[in-house]
This record gives structure tokens, C-alpha cells and sequence, in this order.
């Protein structure tokens, strides 16, 4: 089987060996076709080592990119994104690394990506939803996904989900490494140039859990950087590359 026929996953850390470990292997168990990119920010608690460790285990299955330091999530998915083109996988898959993205919705994913050229496991689709989180995080995340869905017109409950599946089409076509912003903001922005471009985005709905272990890696900040960039993008939004190909089919989803 070539890569063409496989998915990659990738899955940006930093400081996540209670949890890195456990989510690879239920990733690998989960479809025989998926790959693992884990994509280490240099974290001092030694997840990349212990990613390591699965790349030796699970020869051709888990790879691992790491980096200097704490680059931030934009760019981490770009690697991502990169070594799947360059590896010619068919599909790229992200997903959280602290287990708050359950890879029992992988299979759903899947399915939705033969009808769709985006899919994004969503929060709030119907019959999606969220675990764990006080009102201020519900709120915060509810007000982010209205802004950047009225300010961008975008189709899409969820516009903040980093739980998503790219078509290799769409990640040579839309020039992710050209995204404004390396945070939240830069998921933001992705659905847009995707959409704007001229695919299908789909959405599958999941529950999210908050992480297992470990601690949050929100920066505050990074919410007042997001709204700026989504804000700028409106006002004066850059060129985007237009899809060559036919739409893919969308059937249902359950096909």
C-alpha cells in the first residue's frame, strides 16, 4: 500500500508524555491506514523521547519531527502538512495532543473525507459538544467561532476546532505556510483560505474532553491575537490560490 492510501496524523506537542504515549496507540488501533507524525516542540518532560521510543516500536507507522524549541501550533501543523505532501499521503489529519480530541471519532473522519475535501470534528454541529469546560471557556470558545464566522462567511459551526482532516489537494493548493498568525488564530484563517478556494468543508460532530494530564497551553494573549488577525483578514483579505479540480462528491456521509 502506498502512501497515497494511507492518513497521516499529526499531533504538535509540548510537555505531553502522560499523554502522548496512550494516544498513538489508540490512533494506530483504530485503521490500519493511519500513520502518526508526532511533531515535539523540544519539551523539557521528555515527550520527545518517549516518541521516540514509538517510532522504534512501531517501525513505519510513527514518525517524529523535532524542533528547537516552542515554535507555535500554526507552524507545527505546517511541518505536519509538509512531511505529509512531501511523504504523498492522501489525507492529513491534526489532532490535540493532550487527549481532548478522541481518536474513537477517526473512523467518522474518514468517512466524511471521501465526500468532503475538509473535514472538521466539531464542537458545535449537532450532536457534538464539550466535557469539563467552566462557563468563561464556553463562552470565550462560543463568541470566538461567531466572530470569525460572520466576519469571514464562513459555512462552518466550528472554526476553531484543531481536530480536522485535509485533503492532499487542498494542502498543495491553499499555501498554508503563507497563514498569518502561528497560534489559534492560524485554524482560523485555514478554514477560510480553504473555503475561499473553493472546497467543500464538512463536519463531523465530537465531544470534547478537556485534557487527561498535564497542564493548558492556552496563552490568554493568544485570543486578542486571533481576533486581530481574523479582523484583518476581513478587512483586507489576502489572494488565495483557486482549486483546478472538480468538487468531490458529496453523497452522504454515511456511504
Amino acid at each position: 500500500m502506498s502512501n497515497a492510501e494511507h492518513a497521516l496524523v499529526v499531533i504538535p506537542t509540548f510537555n505531553e508524555r502522560a499523554n502522548i504515549a496512550p494516544l498513538v496507540e489508540e490512533i494506530l488501533a483504530k485503521d490500519e491506514s493511519l500513520h502518526v507524525l508526532v511533531v515535539d516542540d523540544n519539551s523539557p518532560d521528555g515527550t520527545g523521547e518517549v516518541a521516540e521510543d514509538l517510532c522504534r516500536q512501531h517501525d513505519g507507522r510513527v514518525h517524529c519531527v523535532h524542533r528547537a524549541g516552542k515554535l507555535g501550533l500554526g507552524t507545527a501543523h505546517i511541518a505536519g502538512f509538509k512531511f505529509g505532501v512531501d511523504g504523498g499521503y492522501g489525507l492529513v489529519l491534526t489532532m490535540d495532543g493532550d487527549r481532548s480530541h478522541s481518536p474513537r471519532y477517526l473512523p467518522g473522519v474518514l468517512s466524511a473525507a471521501r465526500h468532503f475535501d475538509m473535514v472538521i470534528g466539531s464542537r458545535y454541529a449537532p450532536g457534538g459538544g464539550v466535557l469539563n469546560w467552566p462557563l468563561h471557556r464556553r463562552l470565550l470558545s462560543m463568541w470566538a467561532n461567531l466572530f470569525s464566522r460572520v466576519l469571514l462567511r464562513l459555512p462552518v459551526a466550528d472554526c476553531t476546532s484543531g481536530y480536522r482532516c485535509y485533503s492532499r489537494e487542498v494542502l498543495e493548493t491553499v499555501e498554508p505556510e503563507n497563514v498569518m498568525g502561528s497560534g489559534y488564530s492560524f485554524l482560523e484563517q485555514m478554514v477560510w483560505k480553504v473555503h475561499t478556494a473553493g472546497f467543500v468543508v464538512g463536519e463531523v460532530p465530537i465531544i470534547f474532553e478537556d485534557r487527561y494530564a498535564g497542564t493548558s497551553k492556552i496563552d490568554k494573549s493568544e485570543v486578542f491575537r486571533a481576533a486581530w488577525h481574523v479582523l484583518a483578514t476581513a478587512v483586507a483579505p489576502p489572494e488565495v490560490p483557486k482549486r483546478i479540480k472538480a468538487p468531490v462528491d458529496q453523497g452522504a456521509v454515511g456511504d
